[in-house]
């Protein structure tokens, strides 16, 4: 039942991502720019004499939504997995640049969105991130697990 959750989890995401590449370009921009704009509202907050302009953001809060959004693919991946497997974190990492790469093929019959490479890159780099997180943590608290009688 746990491995049928976790990759509903992982289908879900990719529906998420199918979503929101599905988006014209002008839906598109408007979300970023509401998000950039919560933002920098967020900042000015914090430090109220910053100069920030929307439009000198709103391009690096687009490539890391690109990032987040495949690093947590990527923990979704890896976690349906068996992660004990050593080929499971190669796999991971093939199953979300196949999904990168279909996703801005995928643009490229969306109205006003078109593929680009480095779109890729910035997805698979976020997958491969998350995916080497998740096992690090993994490991950690499996290791932190009740101590074998030889230690007692």
């Amino acid at each position: 039942m746990k491995k049928f959750i976790s990759w509903t989890a992982v289908i879900l995401w990719m529906g998420l991502i199918f979503y929101l590449s599905s988006q014209l370009a002008t839906e598109s921009s408007k979300l970023s720019r509401g998000v950039t704009d919560v933002l920098l509202e967020s900042v000015e907050k914090i430090a109220p004499d910053s100069k920030l302009h929307i439009s000198d953001y709103n391009h690096i809060v687009r490539k890391n939504a690109h990032f987040f959004v495949y690093l947590v693919l990527g923990v979704l991946v890896i976690n349906a997995l068996d992660r004990r497997k050593k080929r499971s974190m190669l796999l991971a990492i093939g199953i979300c640049i196949l999904y990168a790469i279909s996703d801005e093929f995928h643009q490229l019959f969306v109205p006003g969105r078109g593929a680009q490479v480095k779109d890729v890159f910035i997805d698979s780099a976020g997958a491969c991130i998350g995916i080497v997180v998740y096992n690090l943590i993994s490991r950690r608290i499996e290791g932190q697990g009740p101590r074998s009688s030889y230690y007692n």
